[in-house]
């Protein structure tokens, strides 16, 4: 969406309850972000040496730093955020939108987006996302000849899942899957650092088991490896190969 296109209702509605959201309690958040996930680590770490991929909703840059031989273009739609990340050097973060990524298409050995794709509000627009990321990879290719694969580049995507019954928060199949979480941010508002606090409210939609693979098939992608992990449903995808020429 350019700056001179109408805001639709769920632009309006994300901008509100996401966007405003993590600009405001961006620092905080930070501070609690700063062990990888153990699945997304050994995906950077398995990466060829020169690499060079996409981090999309990247935070406050986490991930950056788990290999340092590969290249990373991160971005966020969170300025405060995008400020913190800029600080790993040599990689490069900017403020972009993750449905509408300014990068060219065809280009990257790799993307990683972790716990990002759920913040967006209908199925359309998280299909969307994924296929933004999909489209950012360089395609594979298949010989009708021989039926050899050679896999271009791929995605890992993290959601949070619906099934979380043995968490704290406790949801579980069957219940509802839009919600909003409440992130509590104290603030020291004087001299004698009297702390008071402030409850923000983030939109999530809670995957349940499948749905992530259904989007990535939507979005023209092919579901390598999946799973569950620590209330996050998670994929590595690829574009879907086409016979005998590039995706």
């Amino acid at each position: 969406m350019t700056s001179n296109e109408p805001q639709s209702e769920s632009d309006l509605y994300e901008d509100a309850h996401v966007h405003q959201v993590y600009e405001q309690i961006a620092s905080h958040f930070s501070s609690t972000r700063y062990k990888p996930w153990p699945i997304v680590e050994r995906f950077l770490e398995a990466l060829p040496d020169g690499s060079v991929g996409l981090d999309v909703g990247c935070g406050n840059g986490k991930y950056l730093t788990v290999n340092p031989n590969v290249f990373i273009v991160a971005c966020d739609r969170s300025t405060n955020l995008v400020n913190i990340a800029s600080q790993h050097r040599p990689h490069t973060s900017i403020v972009a939108d993750n449905l509408n990524l300014p990068h060219p298409s065809s280009t990257f050995d790799f993307a990683i987006s972790i716990a990002v794709i759920h913040h967006l509000s209908t199925p359309g627009r998280r299909i969307q996302a994924v296929t933004a990321i999909l489209d950012s990879l360089r395609p594979s290719t298949k010989s009708e000849s021989s039926g050899y694969r050679q896999d271009g580049g791929k995605a890992l995507i993290y959601v949070w899942a619906l099934e979380q019954k043995h968490s704290r928060r406790g949801w579980d199949e069957g219940d509802e899957q839009d919600v909003m979480v409440p992130w509590v941010l104290k603030q020291n508002t004087n001299a004698k650092c009297t702390e008071e606090s402030k409850t923000f409210h983030r939109y999530y939609h809670l995957y349940c088991q499948g749905e992530l693979e259904h989007n990535i098939t939507a979005a023209g992608g092919l579901v390598l490896e999946s799973g569950y992990e620590k209330d996050n449903w998670w994929a590595i995808a690829i574009r879907k190969p086409q016979w005998g020429h590039r995706v």
